[in-house]
């Protein structure tokens, strides 16, 4: 019997059942679109998250008191206190790879302005901050050097927190806010760039001269961070390594010791952020994948009953000379039909689900078609793997004793 007779045979046999059918291929439906969902839900984090670096800037250096947490000991006082102004200083006049340099100093608390208040941050740095985080002020202006060397009491907001101060629409610029106890002048307000991957939101923030900060809002006289630029992404690791030098000589380091100083580039958080999204991804699609096994085990169930069910038409059709191989091809093309067709309506469900996910929870997703071919070629394996057993047992029967059979 050719290909195609068993192919019609193996149809007929299934559109005689077509509920049983359905409900075994139900398990390979919900695991390959869960497969699919979990998937597109990881690609697109970790599409958004080299977004989000991009537009930060890839050449971004973040430089931070204290040396690496290591065995989770936490750090004294004193580790958090190794950055002083004298270190910005010595790298803006000692560095030839730094593009953009900007002290770091924030303090968190409750903005007020006439009967509305807000709760954010307030983030101490210079004007090249714009620069190096690649955002822009789109009313007003940024403040100058001088404001920060005579640590003037004026603020650039984010649009979070203009829209909660000055719900009616008044235009911010001009006004006195205040943070906590200190009033200050908005000068500017910062274009909007909305929630990251990690759900923050990345407009409620406000930009002071980082000297403004420290003298009247922390009284202290260290940073608690410094933020640079390579001059291009090639440069780097140049750049990491040239201020390294730089703070370890500032900060009278002998060869022996251990920086007390910790350098971050944006290339390696994204490298970090994307290696816990991939195995986050990984997992999700290792549990999701559970749906399609027992899917699997699904259709051996039904193609061994299917088996046991029509024991006398396999006895007759033996007896008239069809060969054990016709009546295991005739089964396994039943279970490859079932599996099959269950993966392409996995295939349907799983971009319903992805394109719902994308709508209500506004998830970043992508649907790759590596992830389309991959689903579709196991399920084709699952129908060979569980499907010849039943096929195997049912090409085996002694045709004397399947005739026979009630």
């Amino acid at each position: 019997m050719n290909i195609k007779n068993l192919l019609k045979v193996a149809l007929k046999a299934l559109n005689n059942n077509k509920m049983r059918c359905f409900l075994t291929m139900l398990g390979v439906i919900i695991g390959v679109g869960a497969v699919i969902a979990m998937l597109a839900i990881g690609q697109g984090s970790k599409n958004s998250i080299r977004s989000q670096i991009s537009e930060m800037g890839s050449n971004m250096i973040m430089i931070f008191p204290g040396a690496e947490r290591r065995g989770g000991v936490r750090q004294s006082s004193e580790d958090m206190q190794t950055l002083k102004p004298a270190d910005y200083e010595a790298l803006r006049n000692q560095s030839t790879l730094i593009a953009n340099l900007t002290p770091s100093v924030n303090s968190s608390g409750q903005w007020i302005y006439g009967n509305n208040n807000y709760p954010s941050q307030l983030q101490g740095v210079n004007s090249e901050f714009l620069e190096i985080r690649q955002r822009n002020v789109t009313n007003g202006e940024m403040f100058t050097e001088e404001d920060v060397k005579r640590a003037a009491k004026v603020t650039v907001l984010g649009k979070t927190l203009v829209d909660n101060l000055f719900p009616d629409g008044t235009d911010p610029i001009g006004k006195v806010v205040r943070f906590g106890s200190i009033p200050m002048t908005v000068i500017g307000v910062l274009d909007e760039k909305g929630y990251n991957t990690m759900g923050q939101d990345q407009d409620n923030i406000a930009l002071a001269p980082y000297t403004t900060v420290m003298k009247r809002v922390l009284a202290t006289d260290y940073l608690q961070g410094i933020q640079a630029s390579a001059i291009n992404e090639e440069n780097t690791e140049a750049t990491i390594a040239e201020i390294t030098d730089i703070l370890r000589i500032q900060h009278k380091l002998k060869d022996e010791d251990e920086d007390n100083f910790t350098i971050r580039s944006m290339q390696e958080l994204a490298e970090m952020i994307e290696s816990t999204s991939a195995m986050m991804t990984i997992l999700l699609a290792a549990v999701a994948s559970i749906s399609l096994l027992v899917g699997g085990i699904g259709i051996m169930n039904i193609m061994i009953v299917s088996v046991t069910e029509r024991t006398r038409e396999i006895g007759l059709r033996m007896s008239i000379g069809a060969p054990g191989r016709a009546i295991m091809m005739q089964f396994l093309i039943e279970a490859i039909i079932i599996s099959v067709t269950g993966g392409v309506l996995g295939i349907l469900l799983g971009a319903f689900a992805t394109w719902m996910i994308s709508a209500i929870a506004h998830w970043p997703v992508v649907i790759e078609a590596s992830s389309v071919v991959l689903s579709f070629i196991v399920c084709t394996v699952i129908g060979i793997i569980f499907g010849f057993y039943p096929a195997a047992k049912a090409s085996k029967l002694d045709p004397i004793e399947a005739i026979r059979y009630e």
